[in-house]
């Protein structure tokens, strides 16, 4: 063991290297020695090691070579420290006042100066872009605000196109997008909370809602169902949304990601949380219910009239995608009788001569479709979209002609896949998909009375489910007339005065 004396005139007695793993030593030589062990042979970590003004101190700056800004690290610390002294502060240090007291007021001009004596805190701040700032003597180690981070400029959602409303997405970088928010409105109630996720790969997660709004008991739920999240590195939201929903086994997406700001300020100030996680430009909205999953933010920009029309083909586009195959096949296979005499005949003319039962025949077009609109999602965006539609006019055509199915399921299987694009939420077009085929077995099995017996277990599923303890069939069961003013119809705004019941929010009440 050996002594030495530190900035401030007190002996230290020096740990060994073992007993530095977490704390630092004081001791350059030691704790630099831990840092290049632990990340040192890394070939974008840089440290610089000078001497303090011209003192023999010794001391070093460390940081990541493309996240940390070399213009800012050169010109405010290193600069600043080498060569920049005044005679106030030399006479200030030469009477005894602690050097690392100057360092910080007076020389660092630097918005963000943070202390830590932990070496893995240390190595943890500057893999994120920041710079430590190592000082001979002292055991205080300064992490320097100095992140440049990459980000692309801020676009319109591309999953979430609207023919009139804001022009903004969310973006990659965690700061741009809780300063998106912040922009949407002054609001001092807007609370962020902030978290460490990932065990191995840690990354920025931000829980956010209106303090003043949002009910506690959802909130603090969220809050641990983040805190037990347990995995080496999520990569994007997704990950996050699978580990704390409520019911994985459900087919229905029980929290909303979305690009939008507006969509997200909005769910806010209705007293729900929003999850933002640091590389993704997906944000998270909880809690949710089936209907949101329908609505779009232009229901809200248009007036009243427009708006309602608009959700109530969606309702029925959504009803079209899920059951109008397993309705022709359950009416052609077991209920010929319900369908109109002369549209029956004219089917069973289109039908002469086609090999396959109704139910082989929908699932041939059906997965045609399915395949088609991956493949269209997949390929490059300039030859996407017509690949689907050429692909589908192609198949659809030489389908017929060979007799393999009939017209009349060509239209119904198009009618399905263009009412499913109506759907605004990707994740709930993908569980009405899923859900098709489900029904159209039922169909082919019992008939109509298959449709009714699936319909009915669909019903009571949803009643059953939950999303951080809302209903998730609200506002329909519980039963609530109030909520039912942004349910099918949109309301004026006039007269949605009251928040959804249903949340249970602080301030009930939106407009006085």
């Amino acid at each position: 063991m050996r002594n030495w004396k530190n900035q401030d005139g007190k002996k230290h007695e020096s740990k060994s290297y073992q007993e530095a793993k977490n704390d630092s030593t004081g001791d350059l030589t030691f704790d630099l020695m831990f840092i290049k062990g632990k990340i040192g042979h890394n070939s974008d970590v840089k440290i610089r090691e000078f001497n303090i003004w011209d003192t023999d101190i010794k001391a070093a700056i460390i940081f990541v070579e493309g996240l940390s800004d070399k213009e800012l690290i050169e010109k405010f610390i290193l600069r600043s420290l080498m060569f920049e002294i005044y005679d106030e502060m030399k006479l200030n240090f030469l009477k005894g006042d602690s050097l690392n007291e100057i360092i910080k007021n007076r020389v660092l001009s630097i918005s963000e100066v943070e202390k830590t004596q932990n070496l893995n805190n240390l190595i943890s701040k500057v893999i994120k872009g920041s710079t430590a700032l190592l000082i001979q003597g002292s055991s205080d180690i300064f992490i320097l605000g100095t992140a440049k981070g990459k980000t692309r400029n801020i676009e319109e959602p591309i999953s979430e196109a609207l023919v009139r409303g804001p022009r903004v997405g969310f973006t990659e970088m965690l700061s741009d997008n809780t300063a998106i928010l912040r922009q949407q409105g002054e609001n001092e109630s807007l609370s962020f909370k902030k978290f460490n996720v990932g065990n191995r790969g840690k990354k920025d997660l931000v829980v956010a809602y209106i303090n003043d709004i949002a009910n506690p008991s959802i909130v603090q739920a969220v809050i641990d169902r983040i805190n037990k999240i347990d995995l080496d590195f999520l990569p994007e939201s997704g990950y996050v949304e699978q580990l704390i929903e409520d019911n994985f086994l459900s087919v229905f997406p029980q929290i909303q990601s979305t690009e939008r700001p507006d969509r997200v300020i909005s769910a806010l100030f209705e007293g729900r949380v929003a999850i933002l996680l640091d590389g993704t430009p997906f944000v998270l909205i909880v809690p949710v219910t089936f209907n949101m999953l329908l609505q779009s933010p232009e229901d809200y920009y248009e007036r009243w009239i427009p708006g309602t029309l608009s959700r109530l083909l969606r309702f029925l586009a959504a009803f079209i995608s899920l059951f109008v195959p397993s309705l022709y096949i359950s009416f052609i296979s077991f209920q010929p009788g319900l369908i109109p005499t002369k549209l029956a005949i004219s089917i069973a003319g289109t039908r002469d001569g086609v090999p396959f039962p109704v139910l082989l025949e929908a699932l041939i077009m059906e997965v045609s479709i399915e395949i088609l609109r991956e493949a269209g999602v997949r390929l490059p965006k300039a030859i996407g979209p017509a690949m689907g539609i050429v692909g589908g006019l192609i198949i659809g055509e030489a389908a017929v002609n060979a007799g393999i199915v009939s017209p009349i399921m060509v239209i119904v299987v198009a009618l399905t896949a263009i009412s499913s694009f109506t759907i605004p939420q990707y994740s709930a077009g993908i569980t009405l998909r899923i859900l098709r085929f489900v029904v159209m077995f039922c169909a082919a099995i019992f008939g109509l009375y298959g449709v009714i017996l699936f319909f009915l277990l669909l019903c009571s599923h949803l009643v059953i489910l939950e999303s951080f303890g809302v209903p998730y069939a609200s506002p329909v069961v519980p039963y609530r007339l109030k909520d039912w003013k942004d349910f099918l119809v949109r309301v004026p705004l006039s007269m949605m005065k009251y928040r959804p019941k249903f949340m249970r929010t602080k301030d009930p009440i939106r407009k006085n």
